[in-house]
């Protein structure tokens, strides 16, 4: 239905809520049967691309000219790469260093998180490799040692990477145990529940299937609310200097 203009989604010089009912689909050159929600882009400010992919039965992405992190919203996703064929069930995920030949075909309707970043030399360290793993099997670890907010890290740590890539689930009334302001920059998918997030001067409820683009240094806390938990997919550049490899 329409309200007569009226939508939570908000686009500020360091911040976007784009909510579902704000969403346009299109298609991308080299997909065949996969329409896109494009969330962040450079045409936002953003220095990746983070969109989600709807595939109907049959739908395919061919590789990509950047490193690409893929991640299994419902449905199924068969992902081959390196020789290998992966099959991708809800919170499935690969990550597929660029240049990396693969493909990602549904055999049913599916979505993803699909999330796309130029990858960043670091002088002396080792190419990035091939991940394949599952949400489930990750151990969640408290945040600040608070058992209410567990974060899952779903991408390595270590000089090859140039991002990371968590789950981060909140009790009800949890929260942020601090206003953030720091050089990286955010990509949030929310998964599961809601709560309020404050972004610069900003406060927004914000509810499953919402998306929130961060630029850096953009003042940022989340409160859950509710009673069910609160759960986001969260994107951030990582383990590179700012002014490139400056080192």
């Amino acid at each position: 239905m329409h309200h007569l203009g009226s939508t939570r989604s908000s686009s500020k010089p360091d911040h976007l809520l784009q909510t579902p009912d704000t969403f346009i689909r299109c298609p991308l050159p080299g997909a065949d049967g996969v329409e896109f929600i494009i969330h962040a882009a450079p045409q936002l400010g953003a220095r990746f691309t983070q969109m989600t992919a709807e595939f109907v039965a049959g739908g395919s992405l061919p590789s990509a000219s950047t490193q690409r992190f893929v991640y299994v919203l419902d449905g199924k996703l068969e992902v081959k790469a390196d020789g290998k064929k992966h099959i991708l069930k809800p919170g499935g995920y690969a990550y597929l260093p660029q240049d990396v030949a693969h493909t990602v075909r549904a055999a049913g309707i599916a979505r993803a998180t699909v999330i796309e970043k130029p990858y960043e030399l670091q002088a002396g360290a080792a190419a990035p490799k091939i991940v394949i793993g599952d949400e489930a099997a990750i151990r969640a670890t408290p945040l600040m040692d608070d058992d209410a907010l567990r974060v899952r890290p779903l991408m390595p740590d270590g000089p090859p990477y140039d991002f990371a890539v968590n789950s981060m689930t909140y009790d009800p009334g949890a929260s942020l145990p601090l206003v953030e302001i720091h050089v990286m920059e955010h990509g949030l998918l929310m998964l599961e529940g809601g709560g309020i997030y404050r972004l610069g001067d900003s406060w927004y409820p914000v509810y499953a299937g919402d998306f929130i683009w961060m630029r850096a240094y953009c003042p940022q806390w989340f409160g859950a609310l509710g009673k069910r938990p609160a759960k986001y997919l969260l994107y951030k550049d990582w383990r590179r200097h700012p002014l490139g490899e400056c080192e």
